[in-house]
């Protein structure tokens, strides 16, 4: 019963509050409408008819519905009376003090703008100097690289000037270790004085049917005019001489030969010589009947005895 009277009790100040609410509410609305303008009838009627709506309130509050009227008045709602009549002021007192706020944000975005615009362009600026340096170092490393290719080529130039030099004094030292008497003498001696050459006491005419004579026998193979000299007892100069007017007379050719370490020349026969041995012993050089002698006559050397029997002479001798 306690709870019940409890109950009753706290209801009925529920319903006071909301009756001095409603109360206050169309004191506020009557002196609103002073101000504005007289009300008219129908409307001043219908403020009349307004307090009708607390009877809905106690209708709703009826103590045949308890469990109804409790669950309308939940515990929840003095908090949203609460909420109602909460003071709005210390809103709007921030609500005035936010455009500062939004003016300090909006100048501060603006600064960051132009900080990132700032940054943005010294990141330009620096990338640019670094495109502007590499463009510098590869057109310095490509100078570089086109100095050293100039150097490497003046340089093998030079190595190749050096090489064909060595290879030019090594081929003149060959040729001076090459390099024999006799080529000396035709550097030093005229053609005339060559093709004229004499020995003191000597028929030249002789000597050189008997040099020829020996390097015929020699064949294709020849003979070292060293050896020849020797056999005919004549100094390097005169056989060298000799030689040299063979080979001028078209008798002979000399071969250029290393011989013991040494350039020497070997003397090949060229044109044989007409030798007299073979008609010395001949019976036709003392015919007395020479003069009828012919292949058609009637001396004839297909029929001479005398030929026939020279010939066999010589066959025994040889």
């Amino acid at each position: 019963m306690k709870n019940k009277d409890n109950l009753g009790s706290k209801k009925e100040k529920k319903v006071n509050k909301i009756k001095e609410q409603l109360a206050r509410l169309r004191e506020k609305l009557a002196s609103e409408n002073k101000h504005t303008s007289f009300p008219s009838k129908s409307e001043f009627k219908k403020t009349k008819d307004k307090p009708k709506q607390p009877k809905k309130e106690e209708i709703k509050v009826k103590p045949k519905q308890p469990k109804k009227e409790e669950i309308k008045v939940k515990p929840k709602q003095p908090k949203k009376e609460e909420i109602k009549v909460k003071p709005k002021q210390p809103k709007k007192e921030e609500i005035k003090v936010k455009p500062k706020e939004a003016k300090n944000k909006a100048k501060e975005a603006k600064e960051k703008k132009a900080r990132r615009k700032e940054e943005a362009k010294k990141k330009a600026k620096e990338a640019k100097e670094k495109k502007a340096r590499r463009k510098e170092e590869a057109k310095k490393k490509a100078k570089e690289a086109k100095e050293k290719k100039a150097r490497r080529k003046e340089e093998a130039k030079k190595k190749a000037k050096e090489a064909k030099e060595k290879e030019e004094e090594a081929k003149k030292k060959e040729e001076e270790a090459k390099r024999t008497y006799e080529e000396e003498l035709e550097e030093q001696l005229t053609d005339e004085e060559i093709t004229g050459f004499q020995l003191e006491k000597t028929d030249m005419d002789k000597m050189c049917n008997r040099v020829c004579e020996i390097i015929a026998d020699y064949e294709s193979v020849g003979i070292l005019q060293s050896q020849l000299w020797k056999k005919f007892k004549l100094s390097s100069r005169d056989g060298s001489r000799l030689a040299l007017k063979l080979e001028r007379m078209g008798n002979i050719t000399r071969e250029k030969i290393l011989e013991k370490e040494r350039w020497t020349y070997k003397l090949i026969i060229k044109k044989t010589p007409v030798s007299t041995k073979s008609i010395e012993g001949a019976p036709c050089l003392t015919c007395p009947v020479e003069a009828k002698c012919s292949l058609d006559g009637e001396v004839s050397p297909k029929t001479c005895q005398w030929i026939e029997d020279w010939v066999m002479i010589e066959l025994k001798n040889k």
